[in-house]
């Protein structure tokens, strides 16, 4: 059972009826190996679908060929009754669409009922960005010392972020390496706008230096190329140079960003970092997303092409990398109703 003496999915799982238990699993391993998605992405598929069937269950379902629009319509409408979130309820009839599209490919259902399953239109929020000027000073955090700190203001945003000091950072000689793997972490989640879990799995064959591209692995295992500044060029000679080989050892691989014991920098550690030298520069809560966001938005107020900006971020919808027209509007009105005598 799950906290609360709820019923997990692992417990509804067990319930449903053997053919269910089964279709489920199958449909587990088909988003696993043929759609490669990730770890993330079928756990909470396979948690819907579970929820679904269990849903279908009580309402007389006995095999899964007996699954209608009628129970999936009746499942969501319960889902709505608990005050989920838009954004949830259009995850959960997603998921059920594509159950059963993959069902009816399967020979398991006669018709894939999903196909008209309508989906709640989720409210999106316009993601919050730094100011171009905000950006800078976080990129120059870890250039900055504190006399009352002689070890720099690394081992701050360490405490300003709630770890331990030197939790994930090499002490003494190594001490340099850690700002210049901070610098070089910070620069690239800024100048190429990746994901932070594709900035940690970056390794050092990854980076072409005469063309200034790092080749990263994004969702669905599709690869891409990014680009990046002098700036990112800079911290990434310095750490190379300077930073890498003074914490490198035999766990290190071909990692390019690495934690104090050496090991590949893992994203858990890699937000902490950010959120701390960003709370040490006195700006908004910022995660590494964030800077994702203030990347796509600063490229487009710059005046760069929507598809580029979606080929950068690597979306696979135009419709993803949209949200941040509307971003730079609403700046752009901020600013007139600020500035204009008139507005």
């Amino acid at each position: 059972m799950s906290s609360g003496g709820r019923p997990g999915t692992r417990d509804l799982h067990q319930g449903l009826p053997p053919a269910m238990r089964e279709a489920v699993d199958d449909f587990a391993d088909h988003l696993a190996r043929v759609r490669n998605r990730s770890a993330h992405t079928v756990r909470a598929y396979v948690g819907d679908v579970v929820s679904l069937l269990d849903h279908g269950t009580r309402m007389g379902c006995a095999d899964l060929s007996e699954l209608d629009l009628t129970v999936l319509r009746s499942w969501l409408a319960r889902q709505r009754t608990t005050g989920i979130a838009r954004t949830s309820l259009a995850r959960r009839a997603a998921s059920a669409r594509t159950f059963s599209a993959w069902a009816h490919r399967a020979g398991l259902l006669g018709s894939d009922v999903g196909a008209a399953l309508a989906s709640p239109k989720a409210h999106r929020e316009l993601p919050s960005v730094l100011r171009a000027d905000q950006a800078a000073a976080l990129m120059a955090m870890p250039d900055r010392h504190d006399a009352d700190h002689p070890t720099g203001i690394a081992h701050d945003a360490d405490r300003s972020a709630g770890s331990p000091r030197g939790a994930d950072r090499p002490v003494g000689p190594a001490e340099e390496a850690a700002l210049l793997r901070d610098r070089l972490l910070l620069e690239l989640l800024y100048a190429t706008g990746v994901r932070i879990s594709e900035a940690c799995g970056v390794n050092v064959a990854d980076v072409d230096h005469a063309r200034r591209v790092i080749r990263v692995l994004g969702k669905g295992g599709r690869e891409r190329t990014v680009p990046y500044g002098v700036p990112a060029q800079r911290a990434l000679d310095e750490w190379l140079t300077r930073g890498r080989p003074a914490v490198a050892g035999p766990g290190s691989g071909g990692a390019l960003l690495l934690g104090a014991r050496g090991g590949r920098l893992n994203p858990t550690m890699a937000r902490r970092i950010v959120a701390g030298y960003a709370e040490a520069a006195g700006l908004p809560r910022t995660t590494p997303h964030a800077l994702r966001h203030s990347a796509a938005t600063h490229l487009l107020e710059g005046g760069a092409d929507l598809r580029a900006v979606q080929e950068l971020l690597g979306h696979s919808s135009l419709a993803s990398t949209q949200i941040y027209t509307h971003v730079s509007v609403e700046r752009l009105r901020a600013a007139y109703r600020q500035a204009h005598p008139r507005a």
